[in-house]
């Protein structure tokens, strides 16, 4: 029986495994790299953003990437490379998280710019056979048992039956399907559906796994199992590119995540560098109460803001670094002096949806 995760048929484009994961330097906003604590959140567009080993061609690039729906604009921008390892894409509703993914899976073509697999452009059928995709919402032939599913994928893919057979068997086998195999689709759970679709993207043993949503709907124990396989396979050498919208989920996974907002790449690299840099950053922020003097003159008091003006309607511009610890002391303040706040938001739109994140709540 062919190994799913060794090398097979080179006629199929499959290639040896490169080396582990190599953490890289934390980038922020648009791709630029920080070097360290003291460089700015704002960065040149022109930079790219880098997460795995520094050596050989990138397996997916971003290179300046947009892209419209309309007037309305899904990616803005992005220039983005990853190598092997596991980086997670979180990010709001509507920040562009989906839009990036199907470029990436060559499903959409770039207004602008150019998205590479493997030195391909993706929407070719030479870079699709590096990539598996598993997509957030599914659409089976539900008459069909996951068993026949996976292999007429296998079979699509360009093996023969006896390999669709052995090497079917041999996903199922590893997303923990193969004794439910034999089951029609339509009587799936949505923890069995999404393993079924992580079975599909693997069949053909890709470079790239572009994953969306995949813990959605799995059970604990599912969620263990298949966050150990994800470690399996970046042990291997693939690049895993996993899409969430809750930063918690993919902790569990990877310190290395690309934080998206308003079509734009807002943050990348470890999150521990992440939180650092940002306390670090000085974060301007509008507020206004109903007593705006007694506000004003308590946050004079705080070591963290480091300047404060009044603004034409009254409100109160604050500057102060490390946001968790200022907001803390702001929650103090409105409780200690029974203040009503009438306003609240950050106007740095660098960094609004890595600080809501970061905070575990809305920016």
């Amino acid at each position: 029986m062919p190994d799913l995760l060794e090398s097979t048929d080179p006629s199929r484009g499959d290639r040896a495994l490169e080396g582990p994961l190599v953490r890289a330097p934390l980038s922020l906003v648009n791709g630029a790299r920080i070097a360290n604590k003291s460089e700015s959140l704002e960065a040149k567009d022109s930079a790219a953003a880098e997460l795995g080993p520094k050596t050989g061609p990138p397996v997916l690039f971003f290179d300046r990437v947009s892209r419209w729906y309309g007037p309305v604009i899904g990616v803005n921008g992005v220039t983005l490379e990853l190598r092997s390892g596991i980086t997670g894409l979180v990010g709001h509703n509507g920040s562009g998280k989906s839009t990036l993914m199907r470029l990436a899976a060559g499903h959409l073509r770039p207004d602008l710019g150019a998205v590479l697999v493997e030195g391909r452009q993706a929407w070719t059928a030479e870079a699709k056979r590096h990539v598996g995709y598993c997509p957030e919402l599914d659409t089976y032939y539900e008459e069909m048992s996951g068993r026949r599913f996976i292999q007429c994928m296998a079979r699509l893919s360009g093996f023969s039956r006896a390999e669709a057979r052995s090497r079917g068997d041999e996903v199922l086998e590893l997303v923990g399907m193969a004794d439910r195999a034999q089951r029609p689709l339509a009587g799936y759970s949505k923890g069995m559906r999404q393993r079924i679709k992580l079975a599909q993207a693997l069949i053909h043993d890709p470079k790239l796994l572009l994953l969306d949503e995949p813990l959605s709907g799995i059970d604990p124990i599912g969620r263990r199992e298949s966050i150990q396989l994800f470690h399996k396979l970046a042990g291997r050498g693939k690049c895993l590119l996993i899409s969430s919208h809750e930063l918690e989920e993919l902790e569990k996974l990877t310190d290395h995540v690309a934080i998206m907002a308003a079509g734009r790449i807002a943050a990348v690299g470890p999150l521990t560098q992440i939180r650092d840099l940002l306390d670090d950053h000085p974060l301007s922020i509008r507020v206004a109460s109903d007593q705006n003097k007694v506000l004003a003159t308590a946050l004079l008091d705080c070591d963290d803001v480091v300047g404060l003006d009044r603004l034409p309607d009254d409100a109160l511009l604050v500057r102060a670094r490390n946001p968790r610890r200022f907001f803390q002391r702001l929650t103090e303040l409105v409780i200690s002096e029974h203040l009503e706040i009438s306003h609240l938001e950050s106007l740095d739109e660098s960094t609004h949806d890595v600080l809501g994140y970061l905070l575990g709540g809305k920016s």
